[in-house]
């Protein structure tokens, strides 16, 4: 090991001395300059015009008006048409229905209180068409249509629940988004769904990947957006004849055991909510935005 001494003596001393010296006047040298630098430039400096310090201080808002921007959620089916059964027996229109009104309280919590739940009666075809004529003439910023998913017939196996014969299909799972290409605000559709979709995302949630597949049939759909799971449905008439940007939500597959039990939990209601509500106040504000820029 290499030994290392300090120079000693009054010869150390001396260089020890001059080198403090020496370097400590090139220190004070360089604050002098610094410092006369530093006057210069603020008298030299032009001072900053009253409007511009103003802009300054203040940013621009970018942020919408939450109290105008109204948001319909539609709730899928009918008490007379209740849509598809669960793996559980319970018909689809009671979860689109509660997750619809927790939607509502929380976006009305959020500052979005011209929200509107839209719930309509009747026989299923007719419906389509009134809700469409309901959402149309309440001037919307956004429809959202909340439902949630099952599986062709031929994919549904039997089973008994409480006694009774039931159906289930525990091969797929997941959310699903769908917009229309036919609606006259497909851009605004398109960049909801892949908000929601990145929301859904990032709280952990997957969507359903089973609509590409051949064996989905007449109900197979091309995926645009394969990161977050928004598909193309142009045929649906409440995505294609409303005159606002709209999505349809599938929140989730009741007729999978497992997933049915998850979508009744408080938690799985709390996150898809929750997840709705950051995407409206992003659609909201990136509206608000794109308006300024035009």
């Amino acid at each position: 090991m290499k030994k290392f001494h300090r120079a000693g003596g009054k010869a150390g001393l001396f260089a020890a001395r001059r080198w403090s010296l020496h370097h400590c006047h090139r220190i004070l040298t360089a604050v002098t300059v610094a410092s006369s630098l530093t006057m210069s430039l603020a008298i030299f400096t032009p001072a900053w015009p009253e409007e511009i310090r103003q802009a300054r201080r203040e940013p621009q808002p970018s942020k919408c008006d939450r109290s105008q921007f109204r948001v319909i959620l539609d709730v899928g089916h009918t008490a007379d048409a209740l849509g598809a059964n669960s793996a559980r027996n319970v018909p689809e229109y009671y979860f689109n229905y509660r997750l619809a009104a927790q939607m509502e309280r929380i976006l009305i919590e959020d500052g979005f209180d011209r929200t509107v739940l839209l719930v309509a009666g009747g026989r299923a075809r007719p419906s389509l068409f009134d809700r469409v004529a309901r959402a149309n003439g309440l001037s919307a910023n956004l429809f959202v249509s909340i439902h949630h998913d099952s599986v062709p017939d031929k994919l549904l196996e039997r089973w008994e629940f409480e006694g009774k014969e039931s159906h289930f299909s525990d091969r797929f799972s997941g959310h699903s988004i769908f917009v229309s290409y036919k609606n006259p605000h497909l851009d605004g559709s398109l960049l909801f769904g892949r908000l929601l979709g990145k929301q859904l995302k990032d709280r952990g949630l997957q969507y359903a990947r089973q609509y590409t597949q051949p064996i989905m049939g007449r109900y197979r759909r091309k995926l645009v957006d394969p990161d977050v799971g928004v598909y193309r449905y142009d045929q649906l008439v409440v995505l294609r004849r409303t005159r606002m940007p709209a999505v349809l939500l599938e929140a989730g597959s009741i007729i999978n055991r497992e997933e049915e039990l998850q979508m009744n939990s408080a938690e799985r209601l709390d996150l898809i909510s929750a997840s709705l509500t950051s995407a409206v106040e992003m659609f909201c504000d990136r509206r608000r935005s794109d308006r300024f820029r035009r």
